[in-house]
C-alpha cells in the first residue's frame, strides 16, 4: 500500500509549517547546511550524503537538488514520515528506516563506500549524551577523510546567562515572523491519525518508531568536546540565531 502523491503533498506541507514553530529561521539554517555540504562535495563524482532524523526529507531533497549526482539517504525511524517523503519527493532520495544510535543502526543503511557528508536538523538533541557520544564515534568511522558532519539543532552557549538570552532572542524572532501561529507537533499527529489513508503506516511498530526520548541539553563546548573525542577536527559554529546553531565537524 502506498500513500497518494496528493495526500503526501498535503501532509508534507503541513509538516513543514509546523516545524517552523520549533526551529528558528529554519529555511536559512537549511540553506547554510546545504552550502557546507556543497562546498565539500561538489567536486566528488558521486557524493554520499546521509540525513539523520530526516522526517519526510525536506533537507534531503534540497541536498539532492543541489548535488544532482549525489546519493542522498533520508534516515528516520518513523514509517509514516518515510512514506510521505517517498510519495512526495520521489526517487531523488533513498529512504531508509533506522533508529539512530540503536545497536547496528548503521548496518541498516547498507553503505557501500565512505560517506562524504552527514547532516541532521533538529534531531540529535533527542539522544542522551552517552548515545550521542557513540553516534559521533560511529559517524567518524564512516566518513571519508575531509568529510563533514553538519548538525543544525538547539545548541546553546556555555554561559547559563547567555543561554537564556539566546532563547529569548529566538522567541522574539519567532513571534515577529508569526511562527507560533502554525499548528504544533501534537496537532499534526492528531490530524494524521484521523486520515484513513495514513492509518496503515501509523499502526506499524509504533513503539519502535517513537522510543522514549532521553534527550540532552548539551552546550556548544560539550558538543565540541564529544566531536573532538570521536576524532573530528576543525569543529565549530558556522551559523547561529538565538539558540539555533549549525555546528560543523570535519573528519
Amino acid at each position: 500500500m502506498q500513500v497518494s502523491a496528493v495526500t503526501a503533498g498535503h501532509w508534507v506541507e503541513r509538516w513543514e509549517c509546523q516545524q517552523q514553530r520549533y526551529a528558528v529561521d529554519r529555511e536559512e539554517r537549511f540553506t547554510v547546511i546545504a552550502d557546507v555540504v556543497e562546498r565539500i562535495a561538489l567536486d566528488r563524482p558521486a557524493p554520499l550524503v546521509l540525513d539523520l532524523g530526516s522526517g519526510p526529507g525536506a533537507l534531503a531533497a534540497r541536498l539532492a537538488d543541489r548535488l544532482p549526482g549525489a546519493e542522498v539517504l533520508a534516515v528516520d525511524a518513523d514509517p509514516l514520515l518515510l512514506e510521505l517523503g517517498r510519495a512526495h519527493y520521489g526517487d531523488r532520495v533513498r529512504y531508509v528506516r533506522a533508529l539512530i544510535g540503536a545497536p547496528g543502526w548503521l548496518a541498516e543503511l547498507e553503505l557501500d563506500r565512505p560517506v562524504d557528508a552527514v547532516v541532521s536538523a533538529t534531531a540529535l538533541h533527542y539522544l542522551s549524551e552517552s548515545a550521542l557520544r557513540g553516534v559521533y564515534r560511529e559517524l567518524a568511522g564512516r566518513l571519508r577523510p575531509g568529510g563533514v558532519l553538519v548538525n543544525g539543532d538547539h545548541i546553546g552557549p556555555d554561559s547559563a546567562f547567555l543561554r537564556e538570552l539566546a532563547l529569548d532572542i529566538g522567541r522574539r524572532h519567532a513571534e515577529r515572523n508569526l511562527s507560533f501561529t502554525h499548528e504544533d507537533w501534537q496537532s499534526w499527529w492528531s490530524g494524521a491519525a484521523a486520515d484513513p489513508e495514513l492509518a496503515p503506516f501509523l499502526s506499524r511498530d509504533t513503539d519502535s518508531a517513537h522510543p522514549p526520548c532521553e534527550g540532552n541539553d548539551l552546550s556548544v563546548s560539550a558538543h565540541v568536546a564529544l566531536l573532538r573525542e570521536a576524532g573530528f577536527r576543525h569543529v565549530g559554529t558556522v551559523w547561529q540565531y538565538g539558540n539555533s546553531r549549525v555546528l560543523t565537524a570535519f573528519r
